[in-house]
């Protein structure tokens, strides 16, 4: 048998949009189940993220730490934005975060992994690169506000990050998701053996 993923897509039977919001909205679904009931699954829409592990040739990772509301906490993360732009290409928007996020610059991107958040409550997606051959960028640097004007960057070692991830230190998804699919890579067939940067992805299609 083969462990992959698959879509799929049972009938609905109603669909309602109680609120919408600046970036997400909620939508409402009656859905039919396989014994022919009908129950009601509410659920955030989201238009898709990308995030990047930026990795040195020190092996250190490129994080941030910002305030985050919802759950009360400072989260020490990997550059991440969401995809703003419907069909934009993830590769595109994961290097102009990687610069207004920490003015930085990349030779070589790879897609480490793609994820979906929380796929019981929001259908977000979210496609994690990797980075490497990093360095400055030119020009000014991008002018940050509101929970980023509090941002703090960091160079931490990737032995590092990992030993918090599994100490329940480190709780964003996208740097446990990174960090710990950074080190899978590596005991299996490489860095370089993964995906190129413009793999497609059936959650969010892009143009080429």
């Amino acid at each position: 048998m083969t462990i992959k993923d698959t879509p799929e897509e049972w009938q609905v039977t109603a669909s309602t949009v109680p609120f919408k919001g600046n970036k997400t909205s909620v939508r409402a679904d009656d859905v039919v189940m396989p014994d022919g009931t009908v129950v009601r699954r509410d659920y955030q829409v989201h238009p898709g993220s990308v995030a990047v592990l930026a990795l040195d040739d020190d092996d250190r990772v490129l994080v941030l730490r910002q305030y985050r509301h919802p759950v009360r906490h400072k989260l020490w993360e990997i550059p991440a934005g969401l995809l703003d732009v419907p069909g934009e290409n993830p590769l595109n928007a994961a290097v102009r975060e990687l610069y207004e996020e920490a003015h930085v610059k990349a030779e070589r991107w790879n897609v480490l992994t793609d994820v979906y958040t929380t796929p019981g409550g929001c259908d977000e997606a979210v496609r994690v690169f990797l980075a490497r051959g990093l360095s400055a960028a030119e020009g000014e640097r991008f002018e940050v506000a509101e929970e980023e004007a509090d941002m703090e960057l960091a160079r931490v070692p990737l032995d590092e990050l990992v030993r918090g991830v599994l100490a329940g230190e480190l709780h964003n998804t996208c740097l446990v998701v990174g960090v710990l699919s950074v080190l899978a890579a590596r005991s299996g067939d490489g860095l370089d053996a993964l995906r190129p940067a413009d793999a497609p992805w059936a959650a969010r299609p892009f143009e080429a």
